[in-house]
């Protein structure tokens, strides 16, 4: 399945430091792992948030094998649009296992 995350420059740094080929764990605060599943709204959240909050936000691609989300809903959080999944934090070093290929850099936003 294809997903896509919004983030900021901080987390692109460590997926590149990853070789583009996972997540960096969750910070304190921070007990979900949220991919969404569509560009649109991934995109909608770097201009409404990542942007605001740190003066430029990204937006990725990835692929993961359907096995392993088989095992999680669908949230709908909004808009019919606003779809996405909720990984528990301590979960995201196996989804980072079920990734495949490369992380991919679609889009950049500054303010």
């Amino acid at each position: 399945m294809t997903l896509y995350r919004p983030v900021n420059q901080a987390e692109l740094d460590l997926i590149i430091a990853a070789d583009w080929r996972a997540f960096p764990p969750r910070l304190q605060g921070q007990p979900i792992f949220y991919p969404v599943l569509n560009e649109a709204y991934a995109e909608q959240i770097t201009r409404e948030w990542n942007v605001p909050a740190y003066g430029i936000g990204h937006v990725l691609r990835f692929e993961v094998q359907d096995d392993f989300l088989s095992g999680y809903e669908v949230q709908k959080v909004g808009l019919d649009h606003h779809e996405e999944f909720w990984i528990p934090a301590e979960e995201l070093k196996v989804m980072n296992k079920h990734i495949l290929g490369r992380i991919e850099l679609l889009s950049t936003f500054k303010s």
